[in-house]
């Protein structure tokens, strides 16, 4: 029966007293839990896109050693992934779940686990049991000498997210209920009650005003015929207001900053404002994003490279985003080669470049003729 017989059926029923527990008084505010996952989703996942940006290079000696490990972290971690979108999913999960586990399967694919169980000891190495990614979960039990694994702790945010989230989102499911009925069209239906309620009627009844409502929400313009013994009347046309929209999305904006102040990002970056936005940039790459990057080049220097190798200069070196590049830099770069303080291969290296297998790029010049050092003492090449 449609809610209209249910009324008529309930009048029924009620002899002499009217009954409103429970149907007016006592609503909750519902919990909206999206804006808390909005705005970890923006936050999270911006750091996660500049970090995916990171090249992992090994060097060795000053040069770069171009093996299976560097296709593996540079181009094709798996089958499945590319190396942007590998290292965006690690870091999500690293931030997300405040730990990232990654195994190397019997086929050499790095994977990132969804879930695992951790057994911590005092003497051994821990182990990690369970491991499972997407549907498959290993049977073996990997040690942590043979993983990658890394934890990121952030006690602010785990307080933030478990208590005070929860006002915000008190307030803005609030700020919307209130809104939406401050703008809701409510309206009385009469009809003459000398009419016989049976459900042949009623069902006429009902679909004639299924009918008009629809008229009036789907048309802009829409006229329906007046019948006798049936009224209706608007009692609030929805043109009261109540909280904007640019109300409620201060709220979230509010709630975006706090998350992204608290995850080390500048507030300006996310919320697009260009005041001081270069000064922003260079803050969060400095206090952020790098800072997660040491994280990964630490883990694969020690999981990776032997200690042995390590010390005769063999190791992991990250090159990520960077606030400028060397052509908006030309003006610095001819001064740090020009003064003598840096050679011509060192500054390709700071700028994430290679270095050039030509031994007059090693060497330290001085002036704008770029003459040798050598040169420069002995007073030019006349003397």
């Amino acid at each position: 029966m449609s809610w209209l017989g249910d009324i008529f059926q309930r009048n029924k029923d009620i002899s002499s007293s009217y009954s409103v527990e429970g149907e007016i008084f006592g609503d909750e505010v519902e919990q909206r839990a999206y804006l808390k996952r909005l705005a970890l989703e923006i936050c999270i996942n911006f750091i996660a896109r500049s970090v995916a940006q990171t090249e992992f290079r090994i060097m060795d000696n000053k040069k770069r050693v171009r093996d299976d490990w560097d296709y593996l972290l540079n181009v094709r971690p798996n089958t499945d992934s590319s190396a942007s979108d590998f290292w965006q999913d690690a870091t999500y999960k690293l931030i997300h779940n405040r730990e990232v586990l990654i195994v190397l399967s019997d086929s050499n694919d790095l994977l990132i686990a969804d879930s695992f169980v951790r057994e911590q000891r005092a003497v051994y190495p821990d182990t990690f049991k369970n491991v499972t990614v997407k549907e498959f979960t290993f049977a073996r039990t990997f040690s942590m000498d043979e993983v990658i694994y890394l934890t990121y702790n952030n006690a602010k945010l785990s307080r933030f997210m478990d208590g005070m989230f929860e006002d915000f989102t008190a307030l803005f499911s609030r700020m919307v209920e209130t809104s939406m009925f401050a703008n809701q069209i409510r309206a009385t239906a009469g009809m003459d009650s000398t009419q016989k309620l049976d459900d042949e009627n009623l069902g006429k009844l009902q679909r004639f005003i299924d009918k008009m409502f629809n008229a009036f929400r789907k048309n802009a313009f829409a006229i329906v015929p007046k019948l006798k013994g049936f009224d209706y009347e608007e009692i609030v046309n929805g043109g009261n207001g109540g909280r904007s929209v640019e109300d409620m999305m201060k709220v979230l904006d509010k709630a975006i900053d706090y998350v992204a102040e608290l995850l080390g990002i500048p507030p300006v970056i996310i919320n697009g404002s260009l005041s001081e936005y270069e000064t922003a940039l260079k803050a969060y790459i400095k206090f952020t994003n790098n800072p997660i990057i040491k994280k990964f080049c630490d883990e694969l220097n020690a999981k990776l490279i032997s200690k042995k190798d390590y010390q005769k200069g063999k190791h992991f070196k990250a090159f990520g985003i960077q606030v400028k590049s060397v052509t908006e830099n030309a003006e610095a770069v001819d001064k740090l080669v020009a003064s003598g303080a840096y050679t011509r291969n060192e500054v390709r290296e700071k700028f994430g470049d290679e270095r050039v297998d030509d031994p007059e790029l090693d060497k330290y010049v001085i002036t704008k003729n770029y003459q040798t050092v050598d040169t420069a003492s002995k007073g030019g090449e006349n003397q």
